[in-house]
């Protein structure tokens, strides 16, 4: 990070910080070229600056805070794609994007070094070094994770403890603002993926195919829902099934048709003229009196048949019976 190396430093520098698993702080200032300046061949300088900060425990994490409280991002360099042909016949410089308002302005003349252990947490305030804040953690476990996340337009800082304890401390002030217990670490996979995310939000795995997200703010939980997505797989339509004649008899689900699909004209179309056609008969009226009693006339030959049939079928049953008398007489 950009810091005061130095007690006497009156500006930032770049500068590297080791943490020990003694809790030993030590910081290095590296001698980098400026922003205009290309210096490839020259190595870039290394030297102790002769700071040692001591914790309790393993260090963890390292931040910085400016003089405002505001969490101050790494420098970063602009990704360029090495292949592209606009800047092919240019002179390639290497900028960094610095973050700190310290460098580019005066704001004040300290900062805020929050640093995290196993144990305990401190915040120096720079480049005089005192130790502005302590908090002890935990006396009987120890931390496996701990980050200086944003959370409400704020930073914080979030520790997950060996005892499944997940707690949260205000900056720079160390003062407790969440603890609760949410799981106890039976898996070390667990404890070596745990890591912690911007607005109140957590990741780990679970299983070696499963991540687990959890909350710990409100507003998070509250706009939960609304951030849930749906999970799906495009298929193509498949093409609809021919209908079979027996199916649709015997074991079809009945449809429900509508009677202006049907024989309505907006969907169905007028019929066509060539359907029915009015050919008009000769006669007029005495030509369908002659048909009608031509059709009367027959109707009374089929009963007058009719009539008959059932004569000679009585006939018939009247014979029947005197064949069956004669022949029990002849018996």
């Amino acid at each position: 990070m950009e810091s005061f190396a130095r007690k006497n430093d009156s500006a930032v520098s770049p500068c590297l910080w080791v943490g020990t698993g003694l809790g030993m702080v030590l910081i290095l200032s590296l001698n980098l070229p400026a922003s205009d300046e290309l210096r490839q061949s020259e190595p870039v300088m290394v030297s102790p600056s002769g700071t040692v900060l001591t914790l309790k425990g393993a260090v963890l994490t390292f931040a910085c805070l400016d003089c405002m409280g505001t969490l101050t991002h790494p420098p970063y360099e602009v990704w360029r794609d090495p292949h592209s042909a606009d800047d092919g016949e240019k002179t390639r410089k290497r900028k960094l994007v610095m973050h700190s308002p310290s460098s580019s302005q005066d704001m004040g003349d300290h900062q805020f070094a929050v640093i995290c252990s196993e144990k305990q947490a401190k915040v120096f305030s720079l480049p005089s070094q005192t130790c502005l804040y302590v908090h002890n953690i935990t006396e009987t476990s120890f931390l496996l994770r701990a980050d200086v996340v944003t959370l409400c337009n704020s930073v914080c800082l979030a520790c997950f403890c060996a005892n499944g304890h997940i707690m949260t401390l205000s900056l720079p002030s160390l003062r407790p603002l969440l603890d609760l217990n949410y799981l106890p670490v039976t898996d070390m996979r667990i404890a070596r993926t745990f890591c912690f995310t911007n607005e109140g939000q957590a990741l780990y795995l679970s299983s070696p195919t499963e991540i687990q997200r959890l909350t710990y703010s409100q507003e998070m939980c509250d706009n939960l829902q609304d951030m849930l997505g749906d999970l799906f797989t495009p298929v193509e339509t498949p093409e609809a099934q021919n209908r079979g004649f027996l199916k649709g008899l015997f074991g079809g689900s009945g449809q429900a048709f509508d009677r202006e699909e049907l024989f309505g004209e907006a969907t169905a179309g007028k019929a066509s003229r060539s359907l029915a056609q009015h050919i008009p008969g000769s006669g007029g009226i005495e030509g369908v009196r002659g048909a009608a009693g031509g059709v009367i006339g027959d109707l009374t030959r089929a009963r007058i048949a009719l009539d008959e049939r059932g004569q000679k079928l009585g006939e018939l049953d009247e014979k029947t019976a005197s064949m069956m008398a004669s022949a029990e007489a002849f018996s």
